[in-house]
């Protein structure tokens, strides 16, 4: 019987660790393939022209079901392995899409959206946990931060998809970017089959030979006795022999000490990276620019393209220097960047403005002041710049490789439904927000980036570069209320130190020698 997988494909880490990405993929089109319609009259005309609570439903639909689809990534992910999981969030997807696509009232459309929610839901808790475990530790941060970057990519292509489409007269107009969203699925779940499965799910689960066999491929070209693929093997190996003796892995698990303070730790890192405010400036952009004072559709796509490509340029220095720079410092520095520019926005907004009425609906807009016009859009852009430079990318990659081997799917799935859960909640409260408190909706999510400053600046200590079991050792310093205290060499260990393989562990297996 073969491998399962490419061995060469094995072999090539930026191939392996990136390919899974086009999952973060399908969130970013879906992000775009609402904000591109907003302003569509066919898209009006066929849902019933929805104001904004209706508006913000149908939105919302999408993050509901990937709340669920997030919860079920720790049932799936230890039950039929990491790779498997990623096929399957494929091909929900295609369902999804096709239901979208076919959509003809309300109920349709949400219910397309909801299902692929769970398929964005599922591939956004599984691929940063697969890199994770595929990757070497030098330059993990880099590649789970691909997942960032594939957003990105995902909200580009289909918000240019939807542009060049509004010029299509009739129901075609959406109907196609929304049918055109089956293909990146369709890649992923076929192009995933000559991709290896992750070794330490493999080790959990008493498959030690073809788990020795996958680390030399990933990270010895194929030799297993390499030194890093060595240290690894000893190291998962001793950690699920450690994380066994310690009893059935469960729910209860997470609320055990030195866990629980980790799953706060990712779950509110997932949170605050959805109360930065980036929901409004993605999903909601039109509102903003009109708001803004920015009229017409196509001066408005124009804007919104401009702060898309942004979006994609400015993730590129975090994925390379993530593992130089550290998730402290870019988490810190990030969050009180998007402070100041929102805060930025809301003052221009609330002394220029007032209360309007656009499209036949009541917003507060700013009408014969084209420098504060100007201001928004730039301070827009810059917010936009910081987010993707800081909080976006390290936002999927600190869960993914705090917790232990133990709970780590249950931990990254529970992580990431807490992005989905406050993702749905703004998802339905942006607009009416806009259209109620108008300006003051900014400031308050200024305030959450000052919020978020204070806990990470006390609580996430630094993990960069440290090996998975590495990790271990940061939190066992403890220093909870004080992060700054651990220093980026604890828990760095040689082949030697790694010690010994421990006595009893699947000695069926004979240490997997091949």
């Amino acid at each position: 019987m073969g491998k399962g997988y490419n061995a060469a494909i094995a072999s090539n880490p930026y191939i392996v660790g990136s390919f899974a990405c086009i999952g973060g993929g399908l969130f970013g089109l879906d992000i775009s393939s609402m904000s591109g319609v907003l302003n569509n009259d066919a898209y009006k005309k066929t849902f019933g022209n929805p104001d904004p609570n209706i508006q913000g439903a149908i939105v919302a639909a999408m993050p509901a079901g990937s709340f669920g689809g997030a919860l079920l990534v720790s049932y799936i992910a230890d039950r039929i392995g990491r790779k498997k999981t990623i096929i399957l969030s494929g091909l929900i997807w295609v369902i999804g899409s096709i239901l979208q696509c076919a959509s003809v009232d309300r109920g349709m459309l949400i219910t397309g959206r909801v299902i692929s929610g769970i398929s964005v839901g599922i591939a956004s808790a599984i691929v940063p946990l697969y890199q994770s475990e595929i990757t070497a530790p030098s330059i993990r941060g880099r590649l789970v931060s691909l997942q960032q970057w594939s957003i990105t990519w995902g909200i580009l292509i289909q918000y240019f998809i939807q542009f060049g489409c509004s010029y299509i007269d009739g129901v075609a107009s959406f109907r196609i970017p929304w049918g055109l969203q089956m293909i990146p699925a369709i890649v992923l779940s076929v192009g995933m089959l000559v991709f290896p499965e992750s070794p330490r799910w493999l080790l959990d689960h008493q498959r030690e030979a073809e788990a020795l066999e996958v680390l030399a491929d990933l990270h010895g070209k194929g030799n297993p006795k390499d030194e890093l693929v060595q240290l690894e093997y000893k190291e998962i190996k001793q950690q699920v022999y450690f994380e066994r003796t310690e009893g059935a892995k469960s729910y209860l698990d997470l609320l055990k000490p030195g866990v629980l303070h980790r799953v706060s730790l990712g779950a509110s890192l997932q949170m605050w990276s959805q109360l930065t405010g980036m929901n409004i400036m993605m999903y909601y952009i039109i509102y903003v620019f009109q708001g803004a004072g920015l009229t017409g559709r196509r001066g408005n796509l124009i804007a919104d393209s401009v702060q898309y490509v942004l979006n994609v340029a400015f993730t590129i220095p975090a994925i390379l220097y993530i593992d130089k720079w550290g998730r402290r410092p870019m988490l810190l520095v990030g969050t009180l960047l998007m402070a100041f520019f929102l805060f930025l926005v809301g003052g221009l907004q609330g002394h220029f403005g007032g209360w309007g009425v656009v499209d036949q609906s009541r917003v507060w807009v700013i009408r014969g002041h084209e420098s504060a016009t100007k201001g928004i859009i730039v301070c827009s852009y810059l917010f936009v710049c910081s987010f993707a430079i800081t909080m976006g990318p390290v936002s999927w990659t600190y869960p993914a490789e705090i917790f232990p081997m133990r709970v780590r799917a249950k931990a990254v799935s529970l992580s990431t439904a807490s992005n989905w859960l406050f993702n749905f909640a703004l998802a339905w409260a942006v607009p009416p927000g806009l259209s109620n408190i108008a300006y003051k909706t900014y400031f308050i999510f200024g305030s959450f980036n000052v919020a978020a400053f204070i806990h990470i600046f006390f609580m996430f200590p630094e993990t960069a570069g440290c090996t998975l079991e590495e990790v271990e050792e940061v939190f066992v310093q403890g220093h909870t209320f004080t992060a700054w205290r651990v220093d980026r060499s604890v828990g760095r260990k040689t082949l030697e130190q790694a010690g010994e393989e421990p006595k009893g562990y699947a000695e069926d297996e004979k240490d997997a020698k091949f």
